[in-house]
């Protein structure tokens, strides 16, 4: 019993179990190819990186040189000395023409402009209330400065930097700047021709967190203080690193790669949206998940089917099976299952040393019933006689089998003969007020005699004994009247 329950279940957890696995690993490989797809993009982020770092230093090393040959040549009386056009291009060489150069100048002590690259004669214009021109005024020994970004008054609102250096007389004492204003244009240029994807971001940040040039493009944001933020924080706390945050400037997720540059007061950052990362895996994942979770949930439905299927087929052979044991017309034991049954009650009686009794019931006069009312009645009969006498026993261990046409028997295990005398009278009562009309019968109505027998520890035999013993005993209750209770009397 437990087994045939258990099968179709065992069929049922087995497939949702596999299917559990094959989901699982599924979720494993998207899961695994959604952390490579974030360690893809922060390679490409970090090249990326590289190739604007090194394009920038490069440029801005040979613009230092520019620098610091100017200020090598304010040094030199000779050069000084030349006539204004021979001095510029001694001083500028070609380096004024470099692309996305705005102006070379050489301010003085009060920040006028002494020596243009663009002109013979200088063009007008003070620039000591520039912040660049403040710090070289004030700090001997700044060296190379890179300032913020600035609106060019020279050059219509042209936003620029400056890169500048100091002049100094032979006694130290401020004699003016050399600068190089270098276009704007030139990063977004650069950053334009990186590809990261519609979301995506490439940021030059000074180290005081003065936003120079973001790609996309806005110049709303050119020159924004970012220093507060918690992208910038983390910017500032390694030479360079990687990690996901959420920008300040537009709110969108991205993965933030970033290096200070070694030798230049500048931060580069590359950062691409989350949601470009992931847009080609998401679309795979959604393909692939679907498609295994479809899988999973029809090999779980053809479990349950092939479930059910076991269970109707075990419950048809059960039924089958309970065909085989039990008789068709009455719902009882056959006479083969009360084969069974008495060898199996008599070894445990004999085993136990304990009492075993046995009924013999058997319908008074039933040939003569199914010649008055017919053989359609006959069975009625039947089926209600043997309800009374399965109603009647109450234990597990009592057992009811159709002995063959009209008789019945009664195993009783554990019973003494009072106590099976006592059953037989019980049955014999119920079928006696079932009150189904007999005429051929002396009482009017079917009736039943019952024989009894039983077999104690003392005796010996075995249970074809009792058997017989209970069989007379019946023969004993229809000769002396039918509708009653003969136990076995040994003669």
């Amino acid at each position: 019993m437990w087994r045939g329950r258990l099968a179709p279940q065992a069929i049922i957890w087995g497939g949702i179990f596999v299917a559990l696995v094959m989901v699982s690993l599924c979720a494993t490989v998207l899961y695994q190819g959604r952390l490579d797809a974030m360690d893809r993009a922060r390679e490409t982020s970090r090249n990326l990186a590289l190739i604007a770092e090194r394009d920038i230093e490069r440029n801005f090393e040979l613009y230092a040189l520019s620098l610091q040959a100017v200020v090598d040549g304010m040094r030199d009386p000779d050069v000084l000395a030349l006539p204004p056009r021979q001095r510029r291009q001694m001083l500028f060489d070609r380096a004024a023409t470099a692309k996305y150069l705005g102006s070379m100048l050489v301010l003085d002590a009060s920040g006028n402009i002494v020596i243009d690259s663009g002109s013979d004669i200088p063009r007008k214009g003070n620039f000591a209330d520039r912040k660049y021109f403040i710090i070289q005024r004030d700090n001997p020994n700044v060296g190379l400065y890179i300032s913020d970004p600035y609106a060019s008054r020279l050059r219509g609102g042209s936003p620029s930097i400056a890169l500048t250096r100091r002049l100094s007389h032979p006694d130290g004492s401020f004699a003016g700047v050399v600068l190089i204003a270098v276009n704007l244009e030139y990063f977004h240029n650069l950053f334009a021709g990186l590809s990261l994807g519609s979301h995506g971001a490439v940021s030059l940040i000074g180290q005081d967190g003065i936003m120079v040039m973001r790609q996309p493009y806005d110049v709303r944001t050119i020159g924004r203080d970012i220093s507060k933020a918690s992208t910038f924080q983390h910017f500032r706390s390694a030479p360079e690193g990687s990690f996901s945050d959420t920008a300040s400037i537009d709110g969108v997720r991205r993965l933030y790669l970033f290096r200070n540059f070694p030798d230049l007061p500048l931060i580069i950052m590359v950062a691409e949206a989350e949601q470009d990362i992931y847009a080609a895996w998401r679309q795979r994942a959604m393909t692939i998940g679907s498609l295994m979770v479809a899988f999973g949930l029809g090999f779980v439905a053809l479990s349950f089917l092939l479930g059910a299927q076991l269970r109707r087929r075990i419950r048809a052979e059960s039924e089958l099976e309970l065909l085989a044991r039990t008789d068709g017309l009455t719902g009882l034991n056959n006479r083969r299952t009360l084969g069974e049954i008495l060898d199996q009650e008599w070894r445990r009686a004999r085993r136990s040393r304990s009492m075993f009794s046995l009924l013999f019931v058997d319908i008074d006069r039933f040939k003569a019933y199914n010649d008055t009312y017919g053989h359609q009645a006959g069975d009625d009969a039947l089926a209600a006689v043997a309800r009374c006498i399965g109603d009647n026993i109450r234990r597990p261990v009592d057992s009811a089998a159709r002995y063959g046409g009209e008789e019945f028997v009664v195993v009783l295990p554990d019973t003494p003969p009072a106590g099976a005398a006592q059953i037989a009278e019980q049955i014999r009562e119920a079928i006696s007020e079932l009150a189904i009309e007999h005429a051929g019968s002396e009482y009017g109505r079917v009736t039943a005699s019952i024989g009894t027998a039983s077999w104690t520890p003392e005796q010996d035999g075995d249970v074809t004994a009792v058997i017989k013993a209970a069989d007379e005993a019946l023969y004993n209750a229809k000769a002396t009247g039918r509708n009653k209770v003969s136990p076995f009397s040994p003669a």
